[in-house]
């Protein structure tokens, strides 16, 4: 008797802990309101379950509870009661997954129109990657890293050198424009998460991953790892600036390109060749 009163509170209290918690999900600042959708039926379905099988099962320890004089009946196999419990099943679990699988098509499926911006993760920092004014970006190689090129780009790709490059963990994006985001690792597996976007993906070494999403409300959001990437994965956190496209514009134009990265990197070689020419001429 009990058992059945302590499973009855344990239900009475999930649901009070669910209607009164202060924590709920963040307001949604991109299109995937159908990724709140999914999450959403798939909650009470759950619940539905969660409730009306412990509720089931504290009637039934009640009302078969031992007694003097009463005796169980042996039944091994109930036809009837299984193909009930395997078709109610399957309208849970299809009523779970037809709202992610809707949901899934839109996210692999980029519009034509979408930007494109590249983020790269190390442990334990976020570093972004905008195309220039021909709209692509260029080829990467992790054998074209170094002090010097910090993203990898491939030197001889002209289509890198306009390549807009953002050494920091602050990332820009444009209101209400879709934009595709091609995700890159240089160590260990890493993953991409704003809360309110509701959209995420995890950073493959060695393969480029990539989703959409279009922002839809104004102001700052964090940016998180969401995958265990070592000692210091707390700490890999960065910030999403979401603005009109005029002051992203502005802000893109004051940022740095890889052909300027080369340029810059150029200048103390050739000084130190004129350097080294002068003094040989001194010497003669």
């Amino acid at each position: 008797m009990k058992v059945a009163v302590g499973i009855a509170l344990l239900v009475i209290g999930s649901i009070l802990f669910h209607v009164l918690s202060p924590w709920w999900m963040t307001p949604i600042a991109s299109n995937w309101g159908s990724i709140d959708h999914a999450l959403i039926i798939t909650l009470y379905i759950c619940a539905v379950a969660f409730v009306g099988l412990n509720l089931f099962m504290a009637w039934a320890i009640w009302r078969y509870r031992h007694r003097p004089g009463n005796t169980a009946h042996y039944e091994p196999e109930n036809a009837r009661l299984e193909k009930r419990l395997t078709f109610w099943t399957a309208v849970g679990i299809a009523g779970m997954l037809a709202p992610g699988l809707l949901a899934w098509n839109q996210y692999v499926n980029v519009p034509d129109d979408a930007g494109v911006v590249e983020a790269t993760g190390q442990q334990w920092q976020w570093t972004f990657r905008y195309p220039g004014r021909d709209g692509v970006l260029g080829t990467t190689a992790i054998a074209h890293i170094s002090p010097d090129n910090t993203f990898g780009i491939n030197s001889r790709d002209p289509y890198g050198r306009d390549d807009v490059l953002i050494d920091t963990s602050e990332l820009h994006l444009p209101l209400g424009k879709p934009v595709k985001m091609v995700l890159r690792s240089k160590d260990v597996l890493h993953d991409f998460y704003v809360p309110q976007f509701r959209a995420k993906m995890d950073l493959v070494p060695g393969i480029a991953t990539y989703f959409w999403m279009t922002p839809t409300a104004l102001g700052s959001f964090d940016i998180l790892c969401a995958e265990l990437c070592g000692v210091g994965h707390h700490q890999m956190r960065g910030t999403v600036v979401v603005e009109k496209q005029a002051d992203f514009d502005r802000w893109l134009s004051e940022q740095m390109t890889f052909g300027q990265l080369l340029a810059a990197a150029e200048k103390p070689q050739v000084w130190l060749a004129t350097a080294e020419a002068s003094r040989g001429r001194s010497f003669r």
